[in-house]
């Protein structure tokens, strides 16, 4: 069976099933759905009258078929996830959804890759920060299934008659308050993962200056990548690392923070990243292959080889300063001597012009 007729199939048994178990009329269609880090064709189950509805991804369903899954297995067990996913929505008020001074009390912000999303952004709201883009999005609520999230589109802004700036200055204010900032030391996340919690235990009771990496993100760890655009979260790490600090894009769920003490150059980290992006993290979670800096004397945030070319630069300026001055300094020592023999020499032709010797 080739993809399309799998699809159509796929789309066509779904609904039978769910008719059969609600004893209504689902509606099901095939669609693609462009979503952060990946497109795939999708087919969405609605209830009847409802415009809430749950994606299938075909494309991975067709993948599970053509490595030896059943068919019959694959339906059955979509139609369970869309049953599932439809008892479990978060409550939806579709008048409040068209009221944009309700709906901004549950603006979130993510950061994704603006190079893997560019066709997505062109058409949704967002701002630069070096090679990601913040995007923002309306948090409906958790279910069993998850959080449930509304992209926020250019068509929706037009909607609500207001600017991309007034959304992110919303964003900026409530994101926090929705998906607070925790920051952690990864000796903290592992014992957490381990279900430990006497550190002492595990021998990662390390004091927070000797500390080595920290690991970022929000309550809930969805999206947490989303706290380098918050608007103080650069200073808390640095009072937290005390100090500048490297920033390793674990995914777009967290960040590590690595204290820039010397310890680490940028190509390792650099490699290290990439390492873990093309070996671990599932291309639909990754952020980007860079890494960044916040130097928290001059606070600016950039990319780990901008950070490196303005000390770069820095340094080459202190050094011809140095170069200036030591000029400047040997050119009035010449100068100085030069008045001395100049008086010297008046001083003489005076004295022998009265007959005397100079003294």
């Amino acid at each position: 069976m080739d993809f399309e007729t799998f699809k159509e199939n796929l789309a066509k048994d779904v609904k039978t099933i769910l008719d059969e178990r609600t004893g209504g009329n689902t509606t099901v269609e095939t669609r693609t759905v462009d979503k952060m880090n990946e497109t795939y064709d999708a087919i969405t189950v609605k209830p009847e009258d409802s415009i809430i509805g749950v994606n299938l991804n075909a494309s991975a369903l067709y993948k599970e078929y053509e490595d030896g899954r059943s068919y019959d297995t694959i339906v059955n067990s979509a139609a369970d996830v869309a049953s599932n996913a439809l008892d479990n929505k978060p409550a939806f008020d579709v008048d409040a959804f068209t009221d944009y001074d309700k709906m901004k009390s549950t603006l979130a912000m993510e950061v994704v890759s603006a190079e893997r999303n560019a066709e997505l952004l062109e058409t949704v709201p967002h701002k630069n920060m070096e090679d990601m883009a913040v995007v923002y999005r309306f948090v409906l609520g958790d279910t069993e299934a998850g959080t449930g999230t509304i992209l926020v589109t250019n068509q929706m802004v037009d909607n609500y008659g207001i600017t991309a700036d007034q959304l992110h200055a919303d964003a900026v204010q409530n994101a926090p308050e929705i998906r607070p900032l925790v920051i952690q030391g990864m000796g903290e996340v592992l014992a957490k993962q381990m279900g430990v919690d006497d550190l002492e235990m595990l021998g990662l009771n390390i004091p927070p200056e000797q500390e080595q990496m920290f690991v970022a993100s929000v309550e809930g760890n969805v999206h947490g990548a989303g706290v380098l655009a918050y608007q103080d979260f650069m200073d808390k790490a640095a009072e937290r690392v005390d100090g500048s600090f490297f920033i390793l894009p674990s995914s777009i769920h967290e960040i590590l923070i690595i204290p820039d003490n010397g310890k680490f150059d940028l190509q390792s980290l650099e490699n290290m990243v990439k390492e873990v992006n093309a070996t671990t993290v599932d291309p639909a979670d990754q952020l980007t292959d860079s890494v960044y800096h916040y130097d928290a004397q001059d606070k600016v945030f950039e990319l780990g080889e901008k950070y490196v070319e303005r000390q770069a630069a820095k340094e080459a300026g202190i050094h011809e300063t140095s170069e200036k001055k030591s000029l400047l300094g040997d050119l009035k020592a010449a100068r100085d001597e030069a008045s001395k023999q100049v008086k010297k020499d008046v001083v003489e032709k005076a004295a022998k012009a009265k007959g005397g010797e100079a003294i």
